[in-house]
């Protein structure tokens, strides 16, 4: 297959010149000498001294509640496909802190941190995540993989065209996949992590209640301590397709809706301090609420 495009780096100019169309533009690694779209894919020839290296990224969100076993359940994915000869790293995003990256550093995994702080985790992921490719890009990964903490379920991390995945546990009730919503609902695979210290019969039930919520989703049992399924899933992994760039993709359902007078800084209780996106409860007349 002829290239659609040759891009040849400039060094002197720190620019990329498109030999198909003359256009210049911008080199964002100067170790970039040269790039060649062929089909959908990116490839790229890094120089490293006097060695050339082709690359091609793939990237995976993961996303799931709070201490579900995400962590765990990369850290034994990823070391399998290390064992695949791929070169993989990832990215946590987290409110107020995290020592996750030093898990992965512990297990030879480049890992980079996220911290969003006073903003709302969900908004702070999808500013960010074009730039997590550009890092992944300069680091030459194979694959990188984000990992968010659903902290409301109304959270909504994943894109179009990007392989997502979401890690619940058993522990979690039978009922709590269908309060779950886009995390869940929009997820290509569901992992379900812990089924060691519930019954048979528990992990089918819970594992029906997922299918309801998320008939079209493949659902795998993964033990994040023992490492029982991950290779399974390192493949489904493998398969994803290649991520170009972010820029333009779309999510696949809204986030939370946000800016209030909450949001903004304000602390006192009370209606009149409520501006801007405020939802109210709704009691029905004559009945006790509470």
């Amino acid at each position: 297959m002829f290239p659609k495009s040759i891009f040849v780096f400039l060094p002197d100019l720190h620019l990329i010149l498109d030999i198909f169309s003359g256009k210049y533009r911008r080199a964002t690694d100067i170790r970039t000498i040269k790039y060649a779209y062929l089909g959908d894919a990116l490839y790229g020839l890094a120089e490293y001294g006097s060695h050339f290296k082709i690359f091609v990224m793939k990237f995976i969100t993961v996303s799931g509640p709070p201490s579900s076993g995400k962590t765990a359940v990369l850290v034994k994915v990823l070391e399998e496909l290390k064992t695949q000869n791929v070169h993989v790293g990832v990215v946590k995003f987290d409110c107020l802190s995290t020592n996750d990256q030093e898990i992965f550093h512990r297990r030879g995994i480049e890992a980079g941190t996220g911290l969003s702080g006073n903003l709302c985790p969900d908004h702070y992921f999808v500013s960010n995540v074009e730039e997590c490719i550009q890092w992944g890009r300069k680091k030459g990964f194979d694959l990188m993989v984000t990992e968010s903490a659903g902290l409301c379920n109304r959270c909504s991390p994943h894109l179009k065209g990007v392989l997502a995945v979401c890690v619940i546990d058993n522990l979690m009730g039978v009922n709590t996949p269908q309060k779950i919503g886009p995390m869940l609902k929009f997820a290509d695979i569901v992992v379900i992590t812990k089924g060691d210290i519930v019954s048979q019969a528990e992990r089918e039930v819970f594992a029906y209640r997922v299918k309801q919520v998320n008939p079209s989703a493949t659902i795998m049992h993964v033990n994040g301590i023992t490492g029982q399924g991950a290779w399974q899933l390192s493949q489904l992994f493998q398969q994803t397709g290649v991520t170009e760039s972010l820029l333009g993709t779309k999510l696949r359902f809204s986030m939370p809706a946000a800016l209030c007078s909450y949001c903004l800084g304000e602390i006192r209780v009370g209606e009149e301090y409520q501006i801007g996106n405020a939802k109210k409860v709704k009691f029905e007349q004559g009945k006790r609420s509470f």
